[in-house]
């Protein structure tokens, strides 16, 4: 159902729906935190627990999805994960107090953190390499659109009708997906899946959670830097003695030597730089036009959503971009195109004419969604089927810690822009923001411009030109 030519387009739609409402969730409660505050009886910024619990949950126990489904079969956890968010998310529509709400909040984030990479990885493993962009293309929109979507679907509901709408809105979402998938997941499992690496786990999960403590810290306004300190330290720590043991062990958790892969690796690393940056901007965007430009919350997230038109209008002509181009030279137009609108934005005015501020919008939403897509179709081109459950719960891993760090540093450098000139307006740190992350995007520019030419062809089906031939 839904096949052609070895690519399960059903398969692959499920599991997309299932990261937007994963990234959703993710991104949603910030704007209706005033809201939420105000009916459970708690400040504001006491809501940023709810969210870091959630974020919290997601980063430690991916690692372990991808061997749960070896072990327990795709399918089975799969649905279990689906079935717990969806529970989880019913759960926290009627949280009555802001404990239970970030207990449910936990749950929801652990059904995500099974959710997404076992459904992606089943993905991988049935999709032909040759049909790998299509399937790569499926999966990336969710990433483009919910972060895009998010505070003005947050914005709305808790505005005009209940912030609780915002988890009730995932039940139907959660049932018709738990139909969909006892007839569109395999019960796949990996072959000589041995005892779980306890240590890895225990290693990974420290350093990953106290990162993510440390960046959810460095994010806030008013940062608590002995707090952002330890957990930067312990993150350090942690992290490096988890890479030693995961180098070392037989049957490590995260087989880190998958990194060895080139095209994996620039993914993994310069991918991860580049999300960070892009991730900022629908962060940065509704900040600039309510604090700087003086516009309402309905306002500013209506003109966001041009980002979310710009992915959509691009996405048809992606794939046959890197089929006649190559991998290489879209990510480089779309790295280059990303500049050009981060020193384009830093020079918006309230009095720019809206047609104007709408195209620069738009355009960064085109080199979004090419570069996005440019990235996932490159990670998994070289990977050998063996390989492919260690890397996808790594790309996974980092990807959410990618999103994270975003965040985290376009606040800070928000902060850093507001340093440099105390006495200009409110939207001068913002000008500051946007052309630091512009400079931040130079190094995946410089990893680009080294990649071979061919590089990620296999996936891509493009064909080398005949003086690359004969060279």
């Amino acid at each position: 159902m839904g096949e052609r030519d070895g690519l399960h387009r059903g398969l692959a739609l499920l599991v997309a729906g299932a990261f937007f409402m994963e990234i959703l969730d993710g991104t949603v409660i910030a704007p209706a935190a005033p809201h939420i505050a105000a009916d459970l009886g708690v400040d504001p910024v006491d809501i940023n627990i709810a969210i870091t619990g959630y974020v919290l949950t997601l980063a430690v126990l991916i690692p372990i999805s991808g061997w749960l489904a070896d072990r327990f079969g795709a399918r089975r956890v799969f649905t279990l994960a689906l079935a717990l968010f969806t529970l989880a998310s019913a759960a926290c529509a009627a949280a009555p107090t802001l404990e239970v709400l970030t207990a449910t909040r936990v749950l929801q984030g652990a059904g995500g953190a099974m959710m997404v990479p076992v459904g992606r990885l089943v993905v991988l493993r049935t999709t032909a390499k040759h049909d790998l962009v299509r399937a790569i293309a499926y999966l990336t929109w969710p990433a483009l659109a919910a972060p895009v979507v998010a505070p003005v679907l947050g914005g709305v509901l808790s505005s005009y009708a209940s912030w609780r709408w915002i988890f009730l809105l995932n039940l139907p979402l959660g049932l018709v997906g738990l139909v969909l998938a006892r007839r569109l997941v395999p019960e796949m499992r990996g072959s000589a899946v041995g005892a779980p690496d306890v240590r890895g786990f225990a290693l990974t999960a420290v350093g990953v959670g106290a990162l993510v403590v440390g960046l959810e810290g460095l994010g806030t306004q008013r940062p608590h830097w002995a707090a952002v300190g330890a957990g930067l330290g312990i993150a350090a720590v942690g992290l490096w003695l988890a890479a030693r043991h995961l180098l070392r062990a037989p049957r490590p958790l995260l087989d880190l030597r998958v990194l060895r892969v080139a095209s994996f690796r620039v993914t993994a690393v310069s991918g991860s730089v580049y999300r960070a940056v892009i991730t900022a901007i629908p962060f940065l965007l509704p900040l600039l036009f309510q604090l700087g430009f003086g516009w309402s919350a309905a306002q500013a997230g209506v003109v966001v959503i041009a980002l979310f038109l710009g992915n959509v209008g691009i996405k048809p002509v992606t794939t046959p971009l890197m089929r006649r181009f190559g991998i290489r030279a879209v990510l480089l137009g779309s790295i280059a195109g990303g500049v050009a609108c981060l020193v384009a934005m830093a020079f918006l005015q309230p009095t720019t004419p809206m047609p104007l501020l709408v195209a620069v919008l738009l355009l960064s939403g085109v080199f979004r969604s090419t570069g996005f897509t440019a990235y996932n179709s490159l990670a998994f081109a070289d990977v050998e089927q063996p390989r492919m459950t260690h890397a996808n719960t790594l790309l996974s891993t980092l990807q959410e810690l990618g999103a994270g760090l975003g965040v985290a540093v376009g606040a800070l450098l928000v902060r850093l822009g507001g340093a440099t000139w105390p006495a200009a307006g409110p939207d001068w740190p913002y000008r500051v923001a946007f052309v630091l992350l512009a400079v931040l995007l130079l190094g995946p520019a410089v990893v680009a411009l080294r990649m071979s030419r061919q590089a990620g062809d296999a996936v891509t089906g493009r064909s080398r030109p005949a003086r690359d031939t004969a060279s």
